[in-house]
């Protein structure tokens, strides 16, 4: 059973950074995609960042340039460094991942940009 848990969301100032982190417990050995969405209420969730295991990114063209995805295959971890925040940025941030038996997602980190 994986299980995916999300950290580093919080208060930044419009212009700041952060670093969201997203790691993989259980069985993490069956994950092959990992990436980053987000969702506001009673929004859809759309995607932020995606990552497959050999390195190839896909970024959501609101934040194309703005942020930067990673990750850590033995770790089965993934990264979203976030630069040049904006107050639209402000969202929940949900981990996802790709496995061959299904789709996991995290609960959620709240990022937050001030004006």
């Amino acid at each position: 059973q994986v299980r995916l848990v999300e950290s580093g969301g919080g208060l930044v100032q419009a212009g700041g950074s952060l670093r969201l982190s997203c790691e993989a417990s259980g069985n993490r050995f069956s994950i092959t995609n990992m990436g980053w969405y987000r969702q506001a209420s009673g929004e859809q969730r759309e995607l932020v960042a995606y990552i497959i295991s050999n390195g190839i990114t896909r970024y959501g063209d609101s934040v194309q340039g703005r942020f930067t995805i990673s990750r850590d295959n033995r770790k089965s971890a993934v990264y979203l460094q976030m630069n040049s925040l904006k107050p639209e940025d402000t969202d929940i941030y949900f981990c996802h991942a790709r496995t061959p038996y299904g789709e996991l997602w995290g609960q959620g980190t709240q990022v937050t940009v001030s004006s």
